[in-house]
């Protein structure tokens, strides 16, 4: 317990400075987790016996990530025509796979899009959140992290004190319906508070974002824990003592910061 109090504590020390330090910090620091956390994805599947290309999926995975970092923060159609690069990188994934000599090569590259569709791409809708207004704004991503954290410790408090009735028994034993609710509604009373110090959006507007990342964060941890399931992994990695891997920390965030970026897009439009 100590060792993941510890190791918590310097955790979320590194997080906030990540979004605080500025535009440059920001965006170095959420490539290198991507692509951690990508890295940590092809280890627990070649455990499996699949052989993802894991060299030009790394590589794809950088250029996905760097490319629409540099559209989101520069908004200037000057970058509109950089994404066609992705191309040329995607192609490369096949290109290696021609090369190697497995019994099932389209398994290799299910896996290798797999974890560039899981990590990846989450992590650059996560780095827009700072770039939704023009200019590079803290309090979007800031807002997001505080809320996801309030909610997996809302969940984790109240399911200890109330859970009774199992709610994905086959995929989490631990989570109960009296945890996720109380983790939701603890992430909604944290984004009621953000919005008296967070003008950018009305209350109503942060409350539904809590809502969201509460509810489609869930279901992220629910997919995490199907994956470790079926190659019959318990934690995702040792990189954070105390607290397994880096896609046990981030589960939550690959499939909430999609649908939260979307969300706030449409209504800041």
């Amino acid at each position: 317990m100590k060792t993941r109090a510890i190791t918590g504590f310097f955790f979320i020390i590194v997080m906030l400075a990540s979004v605080l330090l500025g535009h440059w910090v920001f965006g170095g620091f959420y490539l290198l987790l991507s692509l951690l956390c990508l890295n940590e994805f092809y280890s627990l599947i070649k455990q499996t016996g699949i052989s993802p290309n894991q060299a030009t999926g790394m590589l794809t995975g950088s250029g996905i990530y760097a490319i629409f970092a540099v559209i989101t923060a520069n908004n200037d159609d000057t970058f509109r025509q950089w994404p066609f690069l992705i191309v040329l990188l995607i192609t490369a994934v096949f290109a290696q796979e021609l090369f190697k000599k497995t019994p099932a090569p389209f398994t290799n590259l299910a896996y290798t899009f797999l974890g560039l569709i899981l990590t990846i791409i989450p992590f650059t809708f996560f780095h827009a959140l700072a770039y939704l207004q023009g200019t590079f704004n803290s309090h979007f991503p800031m807002a997001f992290l505080l809320m996801l954290w309030s909610n997996d410790t809302g969940a984790y408090l109240t399911g200890r004190a109330f859970g009774k009735h199992k709610l994905f028994e086959r995929h989490s034993p631990k989570k109960t319906w009296e945890g996720f609710i109380g983790g939701v509604v603890i992430a909604a009373g944290v984004g009621l508070i953000i919005s008296h110090f967070y003008l950018e959006l009305n209350w109503s507007e942060w409350v539904i974002m809590a809502v969201l990342i509460g509810t489609i964060g869930t279901m992220g941890d629910l997919v995490e824990s199907m994956f470790k399931r079926s190659i019959n992994v318990k934690d995702s990695g040792g990189i954070l003592p105390g607290h397994g891997g880096l896609l046990d920390r981030f589960d939550g965030l690959f499939l909430a910061a999609p649908i939260v970026y979307s969300y706030l897009y449409f209504i800041s439009k």
